[in-house]
């Protein structure tokens, strides 16, 4: 029987024992950039699959994503048996870490609102200054009793 109230659990903790585990013990500075953002474990506890992402040094320099993907599989073996050690579960998860895809896409959706907003704001003044093609309201006026 599944008890999803424990893989939530566990996979809380595996996201703090990595994060902690990357920030004080593995020395590789590939990882320095490096924030675990999400864990998620299965029913059988198993494997857990780890999200991460990768930070540029600067606003102007592009993350290493490659580079960090090498290091955090070199480091799996290290960072499961940290795992294995303060979890105290029979059976260690294996770990897989999968680069994070949200940062990404919530940049690309702030920037097509960004433009929508824009365009909005162009339609929006072009329309304060446009004057009818015709009457002003075409249908107001007066009714002809000769035509009915």
């Amino acid at each position: 029987m599944v008890d999803h109230a424990r893989a939530r659990k566990l996979a809380k903790r595996i996201s703090q024992i990595v994060a902690e585990a990357l920030e004080h013990e593995v020395k590789d500075p590939r990882l320095s950039m490096v924030t675990i953002t999400d864990t998620r474990v299965t029913g059988d506890l198993r494997e857990a699959t780890v999200y991460y992402t990768v930070m540029g040094a600067s606003l102007d320099e592009a993350p290493d994503t490659a580079g960090a993907a090498v290091a955090l599989d070199s480091a799996t073996g290290v960072l499961r048996s940290r795992v294995g050690q303060q979890t105290g579960i029979r059976h260690t998860p294996g770990l897989a870490f999968v680069l994070d895809q949200v940062p990404d896409e919530a940049r690309r959706m702030e920037e097509l609102l960004a433009r929508t907003r824009a365009s909005d704001a162009e339609v929006a003044r072009l329309a304060a200054s446009a004057s009818p093609a015709g009457d002003a309201d075409p249908y107001r006026a007066p009714r002809d009793s000769e035509s009915e």
